[in-house]
């Protein structure tokens, strides 16, 4: 039976064209808008190359003073990290604690040509948190921060620029006025990986000032990662109880009274630096959840009605199947698999195209160094919801046309 309906379904999508394309426009639409968005949030917020260990790392990447009549927020400063926050290192369910600057433009010189660089600015902890795939030496030791050594780790695409992708181990490059020797390749990293990407990592101790070590509010962030996932509440709330004695030492109690911040995950230091402090990350998780559905349901709402009108421009061939005995349980079937043969032939359209798109969007260099992929798990996720969606929006008309009585189905009639 199944295989005649599937039979019956194609030829019926094949005679209906145009309500055909608007099903399958809808439905490969869909797919394919939320593949691409569920492939860029992956490459940004999932344990990925160089943050592998990111499910059980945590960060400090905003930090806001507050007053009665002022307030003012930005990345933290070195200053107020390794005064405070390098206590995490002391607590036992702290593997390690490193300090690293945000990126930062740097621009260099080679046979008369400019170079822009992004530097970002580490100490030795940070290549022991993070996971970079080294084609080329290896990191610099944490000897080499304390001593202010100049020395540097590129990325591919820096070796290319300077040395014509030649080995680039033991020779010097000029960054921002400064020679380093290089001691390290790794592999580009996305610029959607916040809290790795660079084209330049140097010693923090090589800055030109040595200012950055009084200030609070700067642009710096810390990374702790954690002995065990299971071990991340405490960190958070130790580092809370941190902030309360911080704000007993404010550079200026008169304008500020008290410090916000958190030691968060990826997603939570993504929704502090780009909303209010105060906006729970559990609310913005439900919210994207809502829009998703909404965005799934819409679609499912148009389906409904192309559904009705192309079922009720075929009340004749149910009247005549009714009159030879085909029971409403049988028309309501078919109509069904109708639709879900539909929904199929659109996820799957609506894969290559996501496909297409997210090459389209690696070549095109927009996002640097990015390498998007399908997310099949979020794709079988999105092709769940829109089979239950088309199978939901099958059901009601198909279910109103089978309880038609076989003369006003002959007649033409809807009701």
């Amino acid at each position: 039976m199944i295989k005649n309906y599937l039979k019956v379904a194609l030829k019926v999508l094949a005679r209906r064209k145009f309500f055909t394309f608007i099903s399958l426009f809808g439905i490969c639409l869909t797919l394919l808008v939320l593949m691409v968005v569920s492939a860029i949030v992956d490459h940004a917020l999932a344990p990925h190359s160089p943050e592998t260990r990111s499910d059980r790392t945590l960060g400090i990447y905003r930090l806001s003073m507050r007053g009665p009549e002022n307030q003012q927020g930005s990345q933290p400063g070195y200053g107020f990290l390794d005064r405070y926050a390098r206590r995490l290192a002391a607590l036992p369910q702290v593997e390690r604690f490193s300090i690293a600057s945000t990126n930062q433009t740097a621009v260099s010189y080679l046979g008369g040509k400019k170079i822009e660089s992004e530097l970002r600015r580490t100490d030795g902890e940070f290549w022991q948190i993070l996971d970079f795939e080294f084609l080329e030496g290896g990191p610099f030791a944490p000897e080499a921060e304390k001593n202010a050594q100049f020395v540097a780790v590129i990325n591919e695409a820096t070796r290319r620029r300077f040395f014509g992708g030649q080995p680039a181990l033991g020779r010097t490059i000029e960054v921002d006025g400064q020679r380093f020797r290089v001691v390290g390749v790794v592999r580009d990293v996305s610029i959607l990986r916040d809290s790795s990407f660079a084209d330049i990592w140097v010693p923090i101790s090589t800055a030109k000032s040595s200012t950055y070590k009084e200030q609070w509010m700067d642009s710096f962030i810390a990374l702790i990662m954690a002995r065990d996932r299971a071990d991340l509440p405490v960190i958070k709330a130790e580092f809370q109880a941190i902030l309360r004695d911080a704000e007993h030492h404010l550079p200026d109690p008169k304008n500020y009274q008290t410090l916000t911040a958190g030691a968060d995950t990826l997603f939570e230091g993504n929704v502090r630096k780009s909303m209010d402090d105060d906006v729970p990350p559990g609310r913005v998780k439900a919210l994207a959840f809502l829009l998703m559905l909404l965005f799934m349901l819409l679609p499912s709402l148009n389906l409904v009605n192309i559904n009705l009108s192309r079922i009720l421009d075929r009340a004749s061939e149910i009247g005549v199947r009714k009159a030879f005995g085909a029971s409403s349980r049988a028309l309501v079937g078919q109509f069904v698999v109708e639709n879900l043969v539909l929904t199929l032939i659109g996820a799957m359209a609506g894969l290559v195209l996501a496909g297409l798109v997210l090459g389209a969007l690696n070549a095109s260099g927009l996002l640097p160094y990015a390498q998007l992929t399908l997310n099949y798990r979020i794709f079988f996720y999105g092709l769940a919801m829109a089979l239950i969606f088309g199978v939901l929006s099958a059901i009601y008309p198909a279910w109103r046309m089978s309880k038609l009585h076989p003369v006003q189905a002959l007649r033409g009639r809807s009701v």
